[in-house]
């Protein structure tokens, strides 16, 4: 088993000092609370929220996911044959390059009038954000697969598109599918306050938020779900990475420890 090291417990320094300096600098520089507020009146307010920072959280989850699994099932399928037949992708690309620089906050209307106030068009503002670092990664790790290897697996019975995609592009592609996948889920987290502040359910982390700056000016609960949201987010970001880097691609690292 390895042994934990001193280098492992480093991440703490920065952090306290960040936190200590928060403290004095809004408690004794700025001294307005709706400039910025203290870390212990943030920590209090959520303790404050306690009872309704888990629906909250809950229902920014459900919509993450539903953003995000729909952007995965529509990317990789496009993803595959964009990267595989040139053809596809000469005739897609130029439609994905208009519609990519669209920012998600700019179809919040269109979700709106086609889907309605409820939780799938939540998701689907978060599928835009997520569909596209999705597509583009996955579609280049199957366009960038060696002709080396297509030539192998049709020596060793490889014959065909579908079974090169199987046996050859796909396991190839898989490290860059899963650096979109990694790169869509932070800009689909991003996208949940966005999603959700046109009120879907009256819940959520976004609309919360929003809620508590643009009614209430409460700025110690603004900052309280900011870092809750980056907290989530770092949270997905470590399990994701420990389930598929760690372990799905533990051949990539090599003998470095």
């Amino acid at each position: 088993m390895r042994r934990p090291t001193k280098e492992e417990g480093l991440w703490l320094v920065p952090l306290i000092i960040v936190l200590l300096l928060w403290e004095f600098i809004a408690g004794y520089v700025i001294k307005d609370p709706l400039i910025l507020p203290r870390f212990s009146a943030v920590i209090f307010s959520v303790y404050a929220l306690r009872e309704v920072l888990i629906l909250d959280i809950l229902v920014s989850l459900l919509h993450f996911c539903i953003g995000l699994a729909l952007a995965f099932a529509v990317a990789l399928p496009l993803a595959i044959a964009m990267g595989w037949f040139r053809s596809v992708f000469k005739a897609i690309d130029p439609i994905i390059e208009i519609i990519r620089p669209i920012p998600p906050l700019a179809w919040i209307p269109l979700a709106i009038i086609w889907i309605g106030l409820n939780h799938y068009a939540a998701g689907f503002i978060i599928f835009i954000g997520a569909f596209f670092p999705i597509l583009i990664d996955s579609y280049t790790g199957f366009r960038d697969v060696p002709r080396v290897l297509v030539e192998t697996g049709n020596v060793l019975g490889c014959i065909g598109n579908i079974k090169l995609i199987r046996y050859v592009a796909l396991p190839y592609a898989l490290p860059s599918v899963a650096t979109g996948t990694r790169v869509g889920m932070g800009v689909g987290w991003m996208c949940v306050v966005a999603a959700e502040m046109f009120g879907v359910g009256n819940s959520g982390l976004g609309y919360r938020l929003f809620q508590k700056f643009y009614f209430l000016h409460q700025m110690d609960y603004v900052v309280a779900y900011m870092l809750i949201l980056g907290l989530l987010a770092l949270i997905l970001d470590r399990v994701f990475r420990y389930f598929v880097e760690d372990k799905l691609f533990r051949w990539k690292k090599g003998i470095v420890k």
